[in-house]
């Protein structure tokens, strides 16, 4: 791109910049004393609003930029994020949404304390929460890194790193200034702005197809390199027996892994009743369902126009396939139509980006705050407990960036794909536990928590993610003895039998009478925050 065609796309970036900075500065001068107001702003969202946050929130980088790069790369394999990532929508409606909302008030861990001894379980919970939304993190610095490399004209290592340090200053800037209210609507500026900039660019596509899939899905083979295996199962994930499991192990992260994220828990908190909880995720099923779908035309239209070699050439992980996408539809590099809709593009998906870091780092402060300070140290007030998570955001910041300057080199899609598998493997066997199940015991809820996270953890450190393959993080090394990429074929049913063991082998009896409590406060919202 030449310099005036870059100029465009950074101001167009800095704009968007300077309206979020004034949306937290404004919220700012409000009250945020509070935990309520810092933590769940102070429960007045409206269902709408809230489900367009939670839109925001849940629609990251990893959906617009890696998804979209991975179905341009690998075809049908690469859908499956598309539609795990979808379905796992249903598991949050039918299971967890309703009846979180009744039972905490800011975290995970004030569900599991309802009914169980607060402080083991607290500092449990409070330790996955930060694991896993540093993961998440991560994904969001490695999808700004190289956005802001093609934006730029190059791929160095320098430019990636000063993005990756520009977003972590901002994210953290966001949570202290503004805390919950300024993330919400910087996230409902976001999803409006990536729902219409997603629909453009597929309206696009069809388009140039004259709306004729079958020539979209056969062009897209063509150019492929893969012809028609391009379109069927097993470009990636069907080489050999150890793939196959490794699809397996994915789908089960991505569809169980959303009712287990922090930040989309701590999302329902903000509405006044489990009634509008309810309606928020009916909202956002809409919002996310077809943001998702056009993700699938995104991708297939990426490798008919561009060709996966030309993706490939760009990012190896396929991270900047829509924005290429973007300046071939608009006319090609060096036009004023092209160079315009790439940065928009650009933006959007900037916007993207600081969007969800700000939510994940609030809710990850909250867990350190609210969970981690509260239970072990010394907590003189209220506002005592917002100063320390208003802290605690910059060391979150501090951390992502780091892992973020590893990563550069992988996919943002199969990134988000570890924490799903971190966050289903560590808190979502522990939630459906304390909520279903009469005689769950503290024992119970402390071995599942950690009987999920280690083991997903560990085995992250021993895959090929990390050492032994070409695009790890340490290429040069070779400790990867675990053979899957993802880990939750094995993490996920290690945190529920861990949990189902530590409640058997529990000498302490489950307090039924405090599950009854909980229960009926689930159901009915009865004495709920």
């Amino acid at each position: 791109m030449t310099g005036a065609h870059q100029g465009l796309a950074l101001a167009l970036f800095s704009a968007f910049v300077v309206v979020t900075l004034a949306i937290a500065t404004w919220v700012a001068r409000r009250r945020q004393g509070s935990p309520e107001e810092f933590y769940a702003g102070g429960r007045l969202f409206s269902p709408m609003e809230n489900g367009f946050a939670i839109a925001g929130d849940y629609m990251s980088a990893a959906s617009f930029l890696g998804i979209s790069g991975l179905i341009a790369l690998y075809g049908y394999d690469g859908m499956l994020y598309s539609v795990g990532f979808l379905v796992a929508w249903l598991v949050v409606l039918f299971l967890v949404a309703e009846l979180v909302r009744n039972c905490g008030r800011f975290t995970l861990a004030d569900v599991l304390a309802a009914r169980l001894h607060e402080r083991p379980v607290r500092i449990a919970s409070g330790i996955s929460s930060v694991t896993v939304s540093v993961l998440y993190l991560v994904a969001q610095m490695v999808g700004a890194g190289s956005l802001m490399a093609l934006l730029l004209g190059g791929t160095g290592e320098r430019a990636r790193g000063w993005t990756v340090i520009g977003v972590g200053a901002l994210m953290v800037l966001y949570v202290t200034l503004g805390g919950m209210r300024a993330t919400t609507w910087i996230q409902i500026v976001k999803a409006a702005l990536l729902t219409a900039g997603t629909l453009t660019l597929t309206v696009l596509v069809l388009a140039r197809f004259h709306g004729d899939l079958s020539a979209l899905l056969a062009t897209a083979a063509e150019r492929s390199g893969h012809g028609r295996d391009f379109l069927a199962p097993g470009l990636k994930y069907g080489r050999d027996p150890t793939s196959r499991l490794d699809f397996i192990s994915l789908g089960l992260a991505l569809v169980l892994g959303t009712a287990g994220l922090p930040h989309i828990l701590a999302r329902f908190y903000t509405v006044p009743t489990a009634r509008a909880a309810r309606r928020s995720v009916v909202w956002s099923i809409g919002l996310i369902g077809g943001f998702y779908l056009m993700t699938i035309v995104l991708g297939f239209g990426a490798a008919a126009v561009l060709g996966s070699d030309a993706v490939r050439a760009s990012s190896s992980a396929g991270n900047t396939a829509v924005p290429l996408l973007a300046l071939e539809l608009g006319g090609g590099a060096g036009s004023t139509g092209g160079t315009i809709l790439f940065a928009v593009v650009a933006a959007v998906a900037f916007a993207t980006i600081l969007a969800v870091v700000a939510g994940v780092t609030l809710a990850a402060s909250a867990s350190v705050a609210h969970d981690l300070y509260v239970t072990i140290g010394r907590r003189r007030g209220p506002r005592d407990e917002v100063r320390v998570a208003r802290a605690a955001a910059a060391v979150t910041g501090a951390a992502a960036i780091g892992l973020g300057l590893l990563a550069q080199n992988l996919n943002v899609a199969f990134l988000v794909g570890l924490a799903f598998a971190v966050a289903a493997s560590a808190n979502l066997p522990v939630l459906l536990y304390t909520l279903f199940w009469r005689r769950f015991t503290t024992r119970g809820a402390v071995w599942s928590v950690y009987g999920g996270l280690i083991p997903a953890v560990a085995l992250v450190v021993l895959s090929p993610v990390v050492s032994g393959a070409p695009g790890a993080i340490f290429p040069g090394a070779d400790f990867a003895v675990f053979p899957l990429e993802n880990p939750g074929l094995v993490s996920v049913p290690a945190g529920f039998l861990a949990g189902w063991l530590g409640t058997r082998t529990s000498r302490e009896g489950a307090d039924e009478a405090a599950h009854a409590q909980t229960e009926v406060r689930a159901l009915t919202g009865a004495g709920a925050a």
